[in-house]
């Protein structure tokens, strides 16, 4: 196995080995516990990208992205369960000759374990694999304990998040539902019904930048909230986030404080609609107190119709209101199957010279999704 510069080929197989072992015993567990195994599902993805490189000289690229995802989950025995999703990509195109893959390959992956490796690097032909999720869950009364490479999910924003720390989006992602994930201990306690508390610690390489918070959430009179304080790498965090409905609206809300160096104060309104003609709104109000002052406000929307039960477009329209660049993306899936999707679809950035959002190259892109 031939690996990149930023992860050992020992690291790799290391992990890889412990995880592969501890799955088995994992099995064996349940096979004695005579439970039902945990489900094999995945997708295959084909990425078709046409665009340009950020990193200078600005080089017009196409890149062919195929995904290829196993997802082994479920209980393995009446209190154990697992979650390993597997990827395995090959990437083709001019892209590789571009400095954005250089930056890309020589980026330390944000992750504590480096659960990936590369095995191909021919120049014209790059193939990549590495463990997206690989966690294992115990459950013991009204305590659940999940450990390894997971998607801890605190607060409720769409485009951003001020208490999703762990795992942020992206707003001009263009796969942002797919986080990487966190290595981390999740530990959370039912406290009633619909009441819990959590804690959680993300180790990392630097100590200095581990993280630990605790998470309580409850609902009272319909209203949803949860309440988060704890260390998030180098700043200490204290947050709020409420939702709920006003007729047939929902609406949420987050505010975070924090101390350090990435120090502010972070506040999130949102609202979603969903309309009795297959139209869904969704609209977020976002002022960072972190950024610098032309990158505070900031305000975006996304529209999903069904034209029929095979066709449905996607908008999305976001918008620095400091500087006035914005981002919008079109996009029109045909769903001719069930488990079978193809998207085409295209991402276009605007504004002066020097904004926040003009200095993105434009995307255009096709893509095919086959979920088994």
């Amino acid at each position: 196995m031939k690996c990149s510069r930023s992860v050992t080929c020992s690291a790799a197989e290391r992990f890889a080995r412990g995880a592969w072992a501890a799955a088995l015993v994992a099995a064996a567990a349940g096979a004695q516990a005579q439970e039902a195994p945990p489900s094999v599902s995945g997708y295959f993805k084909s990425l078709l990208i046409d665009s340009r490189s950020i990193v200078p000289p600005h080089d017009r690229y196409t890149l062919g992205l195929g995904r290829l995802r196993l997802e082994l989950k479920g209980p393995i025995s009446d209190r154990l369960s697992v979650d390993v999703q597997y990827d395995n990509e090959l990437l083709l195109g001019d892209y590789l000759r571009t400095g954005d893959f250089r930056a890309a390959k020589e980026r330390e992956p944000p992750t504590w374990w480096h659960a990936q490796a590369n095995y191909l690097d021919s120049g014209h032909a790059y193939g990549l694999h590495r463990l997206h999720r690989a966690s294992i869950a115990g459950s013991f009364g009204d305590t659940d304990v999940r450990f390894g490479r997971q998607r801890i999910a605190w607060g409720t924003g769409r485009f951003w998040s001020p208490l999703d720390i762990l795992n942020p989006p992206s707003p001009t992602a263009l796969e942002r539902e797919e986080r990487i994930g966190v290595d981390a201990i999740l530990v959370e306690h039912k406290l009633g019904a619909v009441s819990r508390a959590a804690v959680v610690l993300a180790p990392h390489h630097l100590r200095r930048d581990a993280s630990f918070a605790a998470m309580w959430h409850d609902n009272r009179g319909g209203l949803d909230f949860s309440v988060v304080a704890g260390r998030f790498r180098r700043d200490t965090v204290a947050g709020l986030d409420l939702a709920g409905q006003i007729g047939a609206t929902g609406v949420r809300a987050e505010i975070t404080r924090a101390w350090g160096p990435g120090g502010g104060t972070r506040v999130l309104l949102g609202a979603d609609h969903a309309f009795a003609n297959t139209v869904t709104l969704s609209g977020e109000l976002f002022n960072d107190g972190a950024a610098v002052p032309d990158r505070r406000r900031h305000a975006g929307v996304a529209v999903r119709y069904e034209l029929t039960p095979l066709w449905t477009t996607y908008h999305e329209l976001v918008a620095n209101l400091e500087d006035g660049s914005r981002y919008y993306r079109p996009a029109l899936t045909w769903s001719p199957r069930e488990n079978l999707d193809l998207t085409v679809g295209a991402q276009f950035f605007s504004g002066r010279p020097g904004s926040e959002l003009s200095s993105l190259p434009r995307v255009l892109y096709l893509q095919l999704q086959w979920f088994f």
